[in-house]
């Protein structure tokens, strides 16, 4: 019985230190080799340039058959989460049917100098307060 308990205790033993090493972060004071790395945050993309974006892709941002005039964007913010870019665009449009609808504004989202997602502005993208520059 007694070499049981002392077979137990070595397992226990060497489980905790096993699971200890799974928590050692940077500044844990074990050897170099059994901290976790640090990871470099990517570095920022490059300011894009909106209005030559907007001007060069109208098809990502409305629909041809709107018929997009007086286009108008504001200057380009970082992304809160992640690398990329957000922006207001404005523009008068048309229905379908032809009939004039007005101004719409949307909230673009760009990364690596691409036009990946654009949806209406609501309330909270501040797209009514950014001032705008025609392209």
């Amino acid at each position: 019985m007694p070499r049981f308990i002392v077979r137990v205790a070595v397992m226990a033993g060497g489980a905790l230190v096993l699971a200890a090493c799974a928590f050692a972060d940077s500044r844990a004071p074990v050897p170099a080799f059994m901290r976790v790395k640090s990871v470099e945050p990517p570095p920022p993309e490059p300011l894009p340039d909106v209005g030559k974006l907007v001007r060069e892709n109208l098809d990502a941002v409305f629909v041809a058959s709107s018929n997009p005039r007086q286009i108008q964007v504001a200057p380009p913010h970082h992304v809160p989460v992640g690398p990329g870019w957000t922006a207001c665009v404005t523009a008068e449009l048309t229905s379908a049917t032809g009939r004039p609808i007005g101004a719409q504004t949307y909230r673009i989202t760009i990364s690596d100098g691409v036009i990946i997602d654009r949806r209406h502005a609501e309330a909270s993208d501040n797209c009514g307060s950014e001032s705008y520059q025609p392209i």
